[in-house]
Parts: C-alpha cells; structure tokens; sequence
C-alpha cells in the first residue's frame, strides 16, 4: 500500500472512530441526563459529575487502552492534556457562538470549579513530581522520567473523591423545584453499559490511528494523541455543553467542560497506572504542558470573571489560543522550536 493510501486509510480510522464514540456518547449522556432527573441532582452536580464523568469516558478509555494494550502511557497523557485543553477553550468559545446569548457563569462556578480544576492540575504535576524523585529512570543529560507506582497515583485520585464528596454536599442542600422525572431506571442503566461499550470501540480505532500516523509519518505518537485523539474524544463533552447553551443552561454547559477536566487529570490519567501497575512520564515534557494548560485555565477564569459571562469576542479568542497551541505542537514536532526540548522531533517515530 502506497504511503498516501496508508495515510487516508488512518484519517478514515480516525473519522469513523470519532463518529462511533460520538454515537455511544450521546447513548451514555442521554441515559446519565435522565437518570440525573429522576435522582433530582442539582445543576451544577449533573454537569460537573454526572454528564462530566459520562462524556469523560473516552478519555478514560484512552489512558486504559493506550497503556493496557499499547504500552503508549505517554500517548494517553497527550490525549488528555490536549482533550482537557480543548475543552477549556474551545468548548466554551463554541457553545457560546452556538447560543443566542453570552454564556453567563455564578460565583460559584468560578470560584469553586475553576479553581478546584487548577489544584487538579498542580496535584497531577505533583505526581508527576513525586514519580520523579522517588522512582528516577533514564540516563543523566536525557529526559528527566520518572515511574509512576499505583501508590503514587492513588494521590490525584483520593483528591477526586474528595471533589465527588464537595458536589454531594450540594446535593444535600439541593431543593428541586419540580417534580422529578419518572423513568424506567433499569433501561437507562442498560443504555448506559451499551454506551460505554460503543465508546470502548470507537476509542481502540482513535488509539491505533495515532499510532499508526506517527509511524508512517515518522513522528512521534504524542503528536496525534494530543491532536487527533484528543479532538476525537472531546465531541461529546463539546455536543452536550453546545446543546446545553442553547437551551439556555449556561451552568450545566460550563460546569460539564470544568467538570470533565476535572475527571480526566485526577482519574483517567491514573486509571492507566492502576491498570498496568506502573508507567513511565516523561517529566521533561509533562511539567511544561501542565504549564500550558494552567495558563489556559487562568484565561478562561479571567474572562469568565470580568462581566460573569463570555462574550462573542471573547469566544474567539479563545479559538484563537487554541489554534496556536496546535500550529505550536506542529512546529515543536519538525524541530521549528524546542520549547519542549525531548519531544522527539519527526522522523525519529517508530516508522523512521
């Protein structure tokens, strides 16, 4: 097979991919919506658990299979990273242009998600950190790498359960203010699991498209897994907090992006270590996307404070960061720039 037919042969894995985690996400969010009615949960509980931890699962999948299957734990890190990255910026730069209105935030929101969401980040580098010092790997002068021990990354996730703790005692002061939705539980239980199989599915394909690119093209796999993959697991938390917007739940449609953050850096990136027992990071590279996704965070929290809403100017340029951020990994990739100096440049992949 000739090289540009392996390589339409990859971007059709991906699309068909990326639909096929697209149906299982809208199986597994409308059954989570509907059983998030039925139990009354407040708003800001079904979009920063419920539907986030629903419309999380691709990424969960992502880190589990790419470790389990593929030994690509770096890849995983990638498609969360750049996942969580899309979704603070893109996701509410598109649900507002998809809304008639500016996308209102509360108190609340800002101050108890976003900031939770930063101390998500500082506790995953944290590990990250810990995995460093406590279990060096590698040769002096080369990356700085570090194993991660199940031990290690039992830390981000007990912060999580604390976080799961937080939204429930919201739910306890929570008074409906109409009567709950009445559903058949068991059915919507099932849609759920037929969800996340599909999702399993659709993922697997994502994983081996990135593979496959960087090794055709002789780049490395953190390329597509922080572009390609992550894009693709991040549909269905951008087609929720959309369709959120525009029915007017400007909460429940940030609240799932933060939310969803959340999940992906405290538990899906540790679900790959406590799968597969340990993982090497790559430090070298690691600290300075978490520092790029700090940054982000602290724009968004900025923009979303000043007025208590994100204008249509504002939305785009958040587009705009993100574009950069992508044109940035692409020249990062061919040795343009090395401000992630052990990033290996192309034509060092697997396929080189």
């Amino acid at each position: 097979m000739s090289l540009s037919a392996t390589i339409s042969a990859y971007a059709a894995l991906a699309v068909v991919s990326t639909g096929v985690v697209w149906k299982g996400s809208e199986w597994l969010e409308s059954s989570s919506e509907k059983l998030s009615a039925h139990y009354e949960l407040p708003p800001l509980v079904q979009g920063a658990v419920v539907l986030a931890v629903g419309s999380s699962f691709p990424e969960l999948s992502t880190a589990v299979l790419a470790t389990l299957l593929h030994g690509e734990f770096e890849l995983g890190v990638a498609a969360i990273t750049g996942s969580a990255l899309f979704n603070v910026l893109m996701i509410p730069a598109l649900a507002r242009l998809g809304a008639e209105e500016d996308l209102s935030s509360t108190r609340d929101l800002v101050y108890k998600e976003i900031q939770f969401y930063l101390l998500s980040i500082a506790a995953l580098l944290l590990s990250f950190a810990f995995a460093v010092i406590y279990n060096p790997v590698g040769d002096a002068g080369g990356p700085v790498t570090g194993e991660l021990t199940r031990g290690i990354a039992l830390f981000p996730f007990a912060l999580y359960l604390f976080y799961v703790y937080l939204q429930y005692q919201d739910t306890q002061d929570h008074e409906p203010e109409t009567a709950p939705e009445r559903v058949s539980a068991p059915k919507q239980f099932g849609i759920l699991a037929g969800g996340l199989t599909i999702i399993l599915v659709g993922v697997e394909g994502l994983v081996r498209s990135a593979i496959g690119f960087g090794s055709v093209l002789g780049t490395p796999s953190f390329l597509w897994g922080v572009t390609v993959v992550a894009v693709g697991t991040s549909v269905p938390d951008t087609f929720v907090s959309v369709r959120a917007a525009r029915e007017g739940k400007a909460i429940a449609s940030v609240a799932n992006v933060l939310g969803s953050n959340v999940f992906d850096l405290l538990v899906c990136i540790p679900a790959g270590v406590l799968v597969a027992g340990t993982a090497v990071v790559n430090f070298s590279v690691g600290a300075p996307m978490m520092g790029v996704l700090t940054l982000a965070t602290l724009i968004v929290f900025l923009v979303m404070r000043s007025h208590m809403n994100l204008t249509t100017a504002e939305a785009w340029g958040l587009i705009v960061i993100y574009l950069i951020f992508v044109l940035w990994m692409g020249v990062e990739t061919f040795g343009a720039v090395d401000l992630l100096p052990n990033l290996p440049p192309a034509g060092s992949g697997p396929g080189s």
